[in-house]
């Protein structure tokens, strides 16, 4: 049964780029763990508008960041070292803790138009976790297992589903998986959650007899079936877990506590929190 339903809103992140932000919405705020959810594209970049759009470093703490393209590439460079090219069908987990900053940058469009599309999502750390360690870590979809059944291919790219598990480090109870859908294919939600929900991404998917187009999240009753048809070729992600609690949000901090938040950004205003080595010659600054 379905218990709500939403809508990607647009927001620009700035330089001409703009996503559909789907959560956190004011009425369902997160769904198990995940308490950020953005849609990027489909879109193209031209080297003119690639430069423009490039997320300059920027902090985070509390959270872990997930990166998954459909098309396109983005570099990654954080404040622990790394620097990764991410790639359609890698999953890349990025796990904050007690503060981390990064950068995202659409260098291969820089040079020549290419195509984007993908999503970026956030997970929240579960109490007692929230101050681990930073850490990143690039799957290539090589080593995330797949599942396929009567026309629905299944890429589990988080946590557990269809009796097949990610190789991916994850913090408290979770799934999420990346679904293409023939025309009549279903593809069923994990009954083991408290909290599910499909994302569609393209095409079309009928759910208790109405149907649903490319940027609509629908969220799932707990303890109730849960499944989704095509009715045209379709892209889904099903996502979802087990609750972890209230979190609060402000800019790109996620805390259990408020207090910890005002911290975070009075370490980034006063610049006390490390820029990426290979990306330091700027940064987001504080929003007022």
């Amino acid at each position: 049964m379905l218990e709500m339903i939403i809508e990607q809103r647009r927001r620009s992140l700035g330089g001409g780029l703009e996503v559909g932000r789907v959560l956190p919405f004011a009425k369902h705020r997160m769904v198990g763990p995940f308490i950020f959810f953005d849609h990027m594209g489909p879109l193209s970049l031209s080297p003119e508008t690639a430069r423009r759009a490039d997320v300059r470093p920027h902090p985070h703490i509390g959270l872990s960041t997930v990166t998954y393209l459909l098309e396109g590439e983005i570099v990654h460079r954080d404040s622990i070292g790394s620097e990764q090219t991410i790639r359609p069908g890698e999953m890349n987990w990025m796990t904050a803790g007690s503060g981390i900053t990064h950068s995202e940058r659409f260098e291969k469009a820089r040079l020549e138009d290419a195509r984007m599309h993908g999503l970026q999502s956030w997970v929240a750390l579960p109490d007692g976790q929230e101050e681990i360690a930073p850490s990143f870590t690039n799957y290539s979809q090589k080593v995330l297992p797949v599942f396929e059944e009567a026309g629905a291919w299944s890429r589990v790219i988080a946590g557990e589903a269809f009796g097949v598990k990610s190789p991916v480090i994850v913090h408290s109870p979770l799934f999420y998986t990346h679904c293409i859908l023939q025309v009549g294919a279903v593809a069923q939600l994990p009954a083991n959650y408290a909290e599910r929900a499909a994302y569609v991404v393209a095409g079309s998917v009928e759910v208790e007899h109405q149907t649903f187009g490319a940027g609509t999240m629908l969220v799932f009753t707990k303890g109730q079936p849960a499944a989704v048809e095509a009715l045209a070729p379709a892209i889904v992600m099903l996502l979802g877990g087990d609750p972890i609690g209230e979190r609060f949000i402000d800019w790109n901090f996620v805390s259990s506590s408020k207090q910890r938040l005002e911290q975070a950004k009075a370490d980034w205003r006063a610049g006390r929190m490390k820029l990426p080595d290979l990306d330091h010659d700027e940064f987001i600054p504080l929003p007022e």
